[in-house]
């Protein structure tokens, strides 16, 4: 008889378990597949996964401990979207941990970490050259993952994976246009810091690199949620009624806008004592 091989009975396992699709989810949003507030259903995802709908909720309540997605008791789980407060929270943590660990490093880095940091960088030049946004979003965020394991520091790794996919969110909504290959070069510059052995200068690289990635956040360029609803009820100005009828209709419209029955509805998000979860 032939051995049964191990990879092959392990695959449906590893599929069946809610960390692997927690892990799916986290991947999708370093490669900017998901987006901020998408809704991810219980039953579709049970579905993808040939899986139950309590191994999907499992999954997605690891995630919103992770602070990764969140609950509403009456629509669902949603990808989360983060505020500018958390924008500035996930970098300031990032500078920390990163500039920490290269700071802490107990030798420089050779042999096959380095090797694997170079081959990182080389992969990410080539998804850039192709223009593979998917690929080449994950790759630039995966770095950072990267770096911290060729470290040896695997509890920073897990870390910095949920850091990097919130700071990956937050781009996408406050529309960062830094540069891919800007990105590229300047992890490239820490790669051959390191290479030299010298960790202070990786250190202070990579503190430019993550400030330079916040710096070119616009809080005030928030994708706004209500765009297409509030583009349809906004008022008709290009048809006017003739006649009488016309005009008092008119001057009724007027007046309604002038008193702002819709526009605050639109605008200022309800009130409410209690919070939704």
């Amino acid at each position: 008889m032939y051995a049964t091989n191990p990879c092959l009975t392990l695959v449906p396992a590893i599929r069946n378990k809610p960390e692997h699709i927690a892990d799916r989810i986290v991947d999708a949003i370093l490669a900017r597949k998901l987006a901020p507030g998408a809704r991810l259903g219980e039953q579709p995802l049970a579905d993808l996964f040939g899986v139950s709908r309590t191994i999907v909720r499992e999954a997605l309540t690891r995630l919103a401990a992770r602070g990764m997605v969140e609950v509403n008791s009456r629509r669902g789980w949603f990808v989360v979207q983060p505020s500018p407060d958390d924008a500035r929270e996930a970098f300031a943590a990032r500078r920390l941990i990163e500039t920490g660990l290269l700071q802490s490093l107990a030798a420089p880095l050779a042999g096959a970490p380095l090797r694997r940091l170079r081959a990182h960088v080389a992969q990410e030049q080539a998804a850039v050259a192709a223009a593979d946004a998917g690929e080449r979003s994950f790759l630039l965020g995966d770095f950072h993952v990267c770096l911290a394991e060729c470290a040896g520091n695997g509890t920073l790794a897990e870390i910095l994976r949920d850091l990097t996919a919130r700071t990956t969110l937050i781009a996408v909504l406050y529309q960062s246009n830094h540069e891919a290959a800007q990105s590229c070069a300047e992890h490239a510059g820490i790669v051959a810091a390191l290479e030299r052995g010298d960790a202070a200068g990786a250190a202070e690289l990579m503190r430019r690199h993550i400030d330079s990635v916040a710096a070119h956040l616009d809080p005030s360029g928030a994708v706004d949620p209500l765009a297409s609803l509030r583009s349809a009820l906004s008022p008709v100005g290009g048809v006017k009624p003739a006649g009488k009828a016309g005009k008092a209709q008119a001057l009724h419209t007027s007046a309604a806008v002038r008193k702002g029955l819709f526009t605050p509805l639109l605008t200022d998000p309800p009130s409410s004592s209690t919070p939704e979860y």
